[in-house]
């Protein structure tokens, strides 16, 4: 069994089969999945899909992106919900240098926001960093330490991942690992310690080198597997070892047991 532990299930994409797409990863063995807010109201959707899906999480805060679009209201209302029973964690937070949708400030004063809340809450918090690796080690040194949270999606250097490593953090990868350009990444996953991985899918985006050969266009979190399977190979592992690896470390941090 695996955990997709990031996955945007409230996206349009699934709306034509959003229950045959948990059907369809619980038939691959994917026992859970986290579905991710990025604004108040994807947020709010995601909570209710966790109160629809006895096998759905929801994970809820303002991506970085959409910070500057974000109200005190919206801050306010996320505080609320993050107290839901079936939210386990806070996020997706952190800082984006690739798109310029939101002043690299604000983006840090949500990042700020969200960490303290999560630990308020005593939960763990979800980071997305694109092309601000330097950025987010930074901020989260002056936060202070350890931490209970995740890189998401991870793509960083190796010396990134050590860096986020000796805050405390998991590493989390996604299909990304797949991709044939990506040996440096699949050599760093290969240097990550066996109880800091994750596994995610960041459905409906990232689509697994398998899937993408077969011209498919949508990722769904039963693709989690193939993840998985490259991760095990990284790690010298078998599929059944690495899952079994994986689903410990998401039960333990995100707190499913």
């Amino acid at each position: 069994m695996l955990i997709d532990t990031h996955a945007h299930l409230d996206e349009q994409a699934f709306d034509p089969d959003r229950a045959e797409t948990v059907q369809r990863a619980a038939d691959a063995g994917v026992e859970s999945i986290l579905t991710i807010g990025i604004t108040l109201r994807t947020s709010q959707a995601a909570v209710a899909l966790a109160n629809e899906y006895p096998s759905v999480f929801a994970v809820v805060g303002i991506q970085p992106n959409y910070a500057a679009e974000a109200s005190p209201m919206d801050w306010a209302e996320i505080e609320t919900l993050a107290r839901q029973p079936k939210v386990v964690a806070i996020g997706e937070t952190g800082l984006d240098r690739y798109w310029d949708f939101a002043p690299l400030d604000i983006q840090a004063d949500f990042f700020t926001r969200h960490v303290q809340l999560a630990q308020e809450l005593e939960l763990p918090f979800v980071v997305h960093c694109r092309d601000a690796e330097a950025d987010v080690v930074s901020q989260l040194r002056t936060l202070g330490g350890p931490f209970r949270g995740v890189m998401h999606s991870f793509c960083g250097s190796t010396q990134t991942a050590r860096e986020c490593l000796d805050l405390g953090l998991h590493i989390s990868f996604s299909g990304m690992l797949t991709y044939r350009k990506n040996q440096e990444l699949r050599e760093t996953a290969a240097l990550i310690p066996r109880d800091r991985l994750l596994v995610e899918t960041d459905a409906p985006y990232l689509v697994p080198h398998k899937q993408r050969k077969a011209k498919v266009k949508r990722n769904e979190p039963s693709f989690v597997v193939e993840t998985g399977a490259c991760l095990a190979e990284a790690q010298g592992l078998s599929f059944e070892e690495m899952a079994t690896i994986c689903t410990a470390n998401a039960k333990r941090l995100f707190g499913l047991d």
